[in-house]
């Protein structure tokens, strides 16, 4: 649940959002990615869920700006 939550975070942030780390659960962006990165890795592999993929989350992550380190 809380993976669909920063998902939803995430396509209000770029949409109506315009930008603003406010709008995120986690308060900045490389944090929101970072959680749901973890959240989503904390799965077996036949549980991750399937409307939301790691290269989706990497997409919102390029789209954010957010850099890897």
């Amino acid at each position: 649940m809380l993976l669909g939550r920063l998902q939803a975070d995430c396509e209000y942030y770029l949409g109506f959002g315009n930008k603003s780390p406010h709008r995120l659960w986690a308060g900045s962006e490389k944090t929101q990615i970072e959680y749901m990165t973890k959240i989503h890795d904390s799965f077996r592999e036949n549980e991750k869920p399937e409307w939301l993929t790691m290269e989706q989350i990497k997409e919102y992550s390029k789209a954010m700006e957010v850099t890897q380190e």
